[in-house]
């Protein structure tokens, strides 16, 4: 397929102003700006494992909190990679991924199938990570889902370390993310007995 992948989604409210510009046929390069380190930390993580190319500019109230700059940022990337699937004609739709990272074990199974949900398990045991507030990954999560259409299961198998764990579930979504996004030479049309999703 030579339909080119690549698509730039802004918004901007009274709490952020966000721009995000993503390639799904990339090679993981990352150029992250959100303020938050640990945040910026897992979105090039996402970047880098899933061979995305992606850009994220975010300018958000972090002298009230996290929240507003972390939802909002998923809600963009949901955007955007509903944009960028386009018809999703010829994908796969499907993705997933177990991902170990030292004690910790986090599988990721997806669907692109139009119909948002979140399942996750995730138990994190501190309030923060440097700067990340660690009850936003569900909301992140939970964000980039319904924005982009998406079931989305996050599954903790193992674990211990926060760190750890909040990273293995990013990594874990950009590997089933790249195989749901990606091509099947067998897949003619859009995978689906209703013939569109």
């Amino acid at each position: 397929m030579d339909e080119k992948r690549c698509v730039t989604v802004t918004r901007k409210t009274g709490e952020t102003d966000i721009t995000i510009k993503l390639n799904l046929d990339g090679s993981g390069k990352a150029r992250i700006q959100t303020g938050i380190g640990f945040f910026d930390h897992m979105l090039n993580s996402f970047a880098r494992h899933g061979l995305f190319d992606l850009e994220v500019d975010v300018k958000g109230d972090l002298e009230v909190d996290s929240h507003h700059t972390i939802e909002d940022t998923g809600i963009v990337l949901g955007q955007a990679i509903l944009e960028a699937v386009g018809g999703k004609k010829g994908i796969r739709r499907f993705g997933n991924f177990i991902l170990p990272m030292d004690e910790t074990l986090v599988l990721c199974a997806l669907d692109l199938s139009g119909r948002p949900y979140l399942q996750e398990n995730l138990v994190l045991t501190v309030p923060k990570v440097g700067e990340f507030d660690t009850e936003m990954v569900h909301e992140f999560f939970y964000a980039v889902s319904y924005s982009a259409g998406m079931n989305l299961h996050l599954k903790m198998l193992d674990g211990q370390n926060n760190h750890h764990i909040i990273e293995a579930a990013f990594k874990a979504f950009a590997k089933a993310l790249d195989e749901a996004t990606s091509y099947d030479e067998r897949i003619s049309d859009v995978l689906s007995t209703k013939g569109s999703l």
